[in-house]
């Protein structure tokens, strides 16, 4: 049974943020491998894999070989239509929290669309709020409260046995999903620097001050989960806000130019 979900086993992506120690990156080839996950992207790590992490992956060496070594967290999720992000301790803002086998099941529905991401965060300190604000959702591993600290392959080998478990019990599971055109992670980030480029222009925020509003409205809009249509016509009224005819020039095209459609025709 589990053959026919190879391509979408294929478009769940790890991506581990600035890792310390190349080990901990074969030991996430080799637990991946074992539940028949196979893609790894690296953002930034502080030394790319070597003799020890092709030790620690025990025979996963082909996933090491496959790595992709981004220079930013935006790269390495391009293309996402889905992000979730682990993370051990409570945010000021809180996100959208998922247990493991929730994260599973998301990420299993959602492959079937397009690419997912399952972000983990450096072995010492995790994730930073900012690379937080760019997830739809974060998971959190229930570990011991007296003495929660998870080696970081081990909290990869919980989510991945997570994902193979409820891939082989798919049928019994019953996942919402959207078959709908989302915007992109990339297209995201586009949209949300143009948002916050607006309201300083238009006076609603004062840069220096705007952090705590933007994280608010990123959970917002991140909830909504615009398609591409949705996010076009976004920042078409954002272009109007600022008094041009059309988005700046790193702006994607309204939905006017690109789908040839009024706002009133859906």
């Amino acid at each position: 049974m589990i053959n026919q979900f190879e391509a979408e086993l294929a478009r769940i992506r790890f991506v581990l943020v600035e890792t310390t120690h190349t080990g901990n990156i074969g030991a996430t080839a080799r637990a991946l491998k074992t539940m028949g996950l196979s893609r790894i992207e690296l953002v930034a790590p502080k030394h790319p894999p070597d003799a020890e992490a092709l030790v620690r992956a025990s025979g996963a060496d082909d996933l090491l070989e496959r790595a992709g070594i981004h220079p930013t967290l935006t790269d390495a999720l391009s293309g996402c239509r889905l992000v979730i992000g682990a993370s051990a301790r409570l945010r000021t803002i809180e996100w959208p929290l998922l247990n493991p086998e929730q994260c599973a099941q998301r990420l299993i529905a959602e492959a079937a669309q397009g690419d997912v991401a399952l972000v983990m965060g450096r072995e010492s300190s995790g994730l930073t709020n900012d690379e937080l604000a760019r997830c739809h959702y974060l998971v959190h591993i229930p570990t011991n409260p007296d003495f929660s600290s998870l080696n970081l392959a081990a909290a990869v080998q919980v989510l991945a046995y997570e994902i193979r478990r409820n891939v082989l019990e798919r049928g019994e599971a019953s996942v919402e999903t959207s078959t709908r055109d989302l915007a992109t992670a990339e297209e995201m980030e586009g949209f949300f620097g143009h948002l916050a480029e607006t309201l300083s222009q238009i006076g609603f925020s004062d840069p220096g001050q705007s952090r705590t509003l933007m994280k608010r409205l990123r959970r917002l809009f991140n909830r909504a989960r615009p398609d591409r249509i949705e996010t076009n016509i976004l920042r078409g009224i954002l272009s109007a806000a600022q008094g041009r005819k059309s988005p700046s020039p790193d702006a994607a095209p309204s939905v006017h130019q690109t789908h040839g459609i009024s706002c009133s025709s859906e």
